[in-house]
């Protein structure tokens, strides 16, 4: 099933005060990225992030979800209306998450994030 746009766009406006979050369609599906750093996603709309002790700090009680069939379990962000927790949660992640990896440059195919 794939996730609304209505749904995206809640977390993108409930991230909104974290600045610099962007996202890129992909399957039906969204990545985000804090700072050009993917910080998880949106899947079947779940908000997801990746599993760093830091979002395992500031979410203990959170329930690991596969954002899809044979992927690594990640964090579900059970309570997305915390805009405040949610922000302090981004900038917990993000020294802990890996710089992006260089793209190869493709004919005619521009590398759009929103």
């Amino acid at each position: 099933m794939a996730s609304d746009k209505a749904y995206l766009d809640f977390i993108l406006d409930q991230l909104s005060a974290a600045g610099d979050v962007s996202y890129r369609a992909m399957m039906g599906e969204y990545i985000l990225c804090y700072r050009g750093k993917i910080i998880g996603g949106i899947y079947d709309n779940r908000f997801l992030v990746k599993p760093t002790a830091s979002a395992k700090r500031l979410m203990p009680e959170a329930e690991e979800q596969q954002p899809y069939p044979g992927a690594k379990n990640m964090l579900l962000v059970d309570d997305p209306d915390d805009r405040e927790h949610l922000c302090a949660l981004l900038e917990a992640m993000y020294p802990e998450l890996p710089d992006p990896k260089p793209r190869r440059k493709q004919k005619g195919n521009a590398d759009k994030w929103s």
